[in-house]
């Protein structure tokens, strides 16, 4: 029996929802039938266009969609223009005031407070430079994630640009495979670092060898049904496949039409395609997979997972823990990754960023699944000259071990499903923490992941030291609070945060983690890694290690954020309002 999103759906969905989102935005907010909200939000999804929270009615947050985290400097600056211009909010964020753009784990972008009436106009501007929102959201092929740096890494193994855009173009394009069971994550990895992260997709595939008819043949390795959220993270699972490049995307294609076809819609909490994967096990999905593709399926080849490194927890003398810092081009040339901790950039730092893409490169810029941009293609006899640009001051290429490592979801600021505020409380820790906690000198990062929820988008489940906002009482309120789990990681062999310390009040949270880092260096062998030690001592033996307490960070934000409309708010919701930010009448 489907549920009642799946009969939302089944009345509109797709690309033709775009036409009522623009009816809506021509009528203004008000037009939009009280009683039928959530079912027009719902559909709005698909074209990237979320409502925020109860108390920001009328304000919405816009994604886009850019496979593989690929831009050029006329697309960011566009975007950095729509944000100074049209995502301006009410109540400035103490940490990082008014408009600005967040980076996402998907190698995309986010804007927020937007409202519906702009909605036609930034689409405008934004599909005039090529950039988009349609598919970024709701049931739907999300955003396609692989290598950042696909054709311009020495590490690369298989070119993927040529699949990558096929998928873009072909599979997310066509609007019939619209309304998946639900949101559906596809990869592709195409070098030796695995920095596309197959091991937490719907489907990935991931570079492999293979002896066919005497040949030796470059191709894809297939892992299904990997995902976090909701307590059940689960790793993709091969299905003992190799498939040639010329036959990949008839492979994806193939298991997103057997996963859009059988997939469950009775029940939302159980069906999501690594469900999927449990319900039929990997066999039987190989065989069901031969009737939807006109070639033989091989047998899996070698793969190279032994030599991921990417968000794997290993030393980076073995190879790129990320793409932070200045890197070889095969051409010659460098690129350069800035840090951007928790993923937020004001709309001037994003403009500023295009300007020096475009004075010191080729323009093309690259976004990695860290929340991270890339500035491609500089020359390097440029690369000194690109270092002492003002904006290379707050978007390090040499950040802290701290700095490096933090990664955050939306929070309360704007989620309503979030228990917690995240993004300005860990920038805060992180500051917190560099001015208060050492780090062995030979260790480049401690990655702290910060979801506000069990949903995990800021995955919690992947990090050295994970935290997940929850709700605890202290001093008698209750307070936001934090499930604390350490030793998780990507690479050769992905494994996920153990909870060592749970609901601990936020202002707690800094003490938790000194304690932890403290334990680190004083018991670590030399060169390891937070994750190796956290693998060689247990991650029993840590409970004990994790000690909170209130020190001298201060959290100001740690009562009921979720209940507030706006966390940083002391005064009443503006909203509902009209497109000039004014109030609408509750009459």
């Amino acid at each position: 029996m489907s549920n009642k999103k799946e009969t939302w759906k089944k009345g509109m969905y797709g690309d033709e929802v775009r036409e009522k989102i623009l009816e809506f935005a021509e009528k203004g907010w008000e037009s939009i039938p009280e009683d039928e909200r959530d079912m027009w939000f719902s559909r709005f999804k698909f074209w990237g266009v979320f409502h925020q929270r109860d108390g920001q009615e009328s304000y919405f947050m816009m994604r886009l969609t850019n496979a593989n985290g690929q831009l050029n400097a006329e697309q960011l600056r566009a975007i950095g223009e729509v944000a100074r211009d049209y995502a301006t909010g009410p109540v400035d964020n103490p940490e990082f005031g008014d408009a600005w753009i967040d980076l996402t784990t998907r190698q995309s972008i986010q804007l927020h407070w937007i409202n519906l009436e702009d909605v036609p106009d930034i689409w405008d501007k934004l599909e005039s430079v090529g950039v988009t929102t349609r598919s970024s959201g709701g049931d739907t092929m999300r955003n396609i994630v692989g290598c950042p740096v696909a054709g311009k890494d020495e590490a690369e193994l298989i070119e993927t640009q040529p699949l990558l855009e096929r998928l873009q173009e072909d599979l997310r394009g066509d609007d019939d495979l619209a309304n998946m069971p639900r949101k559906f994550n596809i990869s592709v990895t195409g070098c030796r670092e695995g920095c596309a992260q197959d091991a937490i997709n719907g489907i990935g595939l991931e570079p492999a060898e293979k002896k066919i008819d005497g040949q030796v043949v470059t191709g894809f390795n297939v892992r299904i049904g990997g995902g976090l959220g909701s307590r059940e993270p689960r790793r993709a699972r091969s299905i003992d496949t190799f498939v040639r490049p010329e036959n990949a995307y008839d492979l994806v294609r193939g298991f997103v039409e057997l996963y859009h076809e059988h997939g469950r819609r009775d029940n939302r909490q159980k069906n999501r395609s690594r469900f999927f994967v449990d319900d039929h096990g990997t066999d039987e999905i190989r065989d069901l997979l031969t009737e939807y593709v006109d070639f033989d399926l091989h047998e899996a080849g070698r793969n190279f997972r032994e030599e991921y490194t990417y968000n794997a927890g290993r030393p980076p003398e073995e190879g790129k823990i990320d793409h932070v810092g200045v890197h070889d081009q095969p051409d010659g040339r460098k690129y350069v990754g800035l840090n951007t901790p928790v993923g937020r950039m004001t709309a001037r730092e994003a403009i500023a960023l295009a300007d020096v893409a475009e004075a010191y490169g080729s323009g093309e810029l690259r976004l990695t699944r860290r929340q991270n941009p890339l500035i491609m293609d500089v020359e390097a006899d440029a690369v000194d000259a690109l270092l002492d640009e003002p904006l290379l001051e707050t978007h390090r290429p040499e950040p802290s071990p701290f700095e490096r490592g933090g990664m955050a979801c939306t929070g309360t600021e704007f989620c309503s499903i979030a228990l917690t505020e995240t993004k300005l409380r860990l920038t805060r820790i992180l500051r917190w923490l560099n001015a208060n906690v050492d780090v062995p000198d030979d260790v480049a990062t401690v990655k702290i992941h910060y979801s506000g929820c069990t949903a995990d988008c800021g995955h919690a489940y992947t990090a050295d030291i994970g935290l997940q906002g929850m709700r605890a009482q202290k001093d008698g309120e209750i307070v936001e609070a934090l499930d604390i789990g350490v030793g998780g990681g990507l690479g050769a062999k992905p494994e996920f945060v153990e909870w060592v310390s749970q609901r601990v009040p936020a202002d707690e949270v800094p003490g938790a983690i000194r304690s932890l880092i403290g334990a680190f260096a004083a018991h670590r062998d030399d060169g390891q890694t937070f994750r190796e030690w956290v693998e060689d001592i247990g991650a029993e033996s840590i409970v004990d290690l994790c000690e909170p307490e209130e020190t001298t960070y201060a959290d100001p934000y740690m009562y009921d954020a979720k209940q507030s409309w706006y966390p940083f708010a002391e005064e009443e919701s503006p909203a509902p309002t009209t497109a000039d930010d004014v109030p609408i009448s509750s009459d």
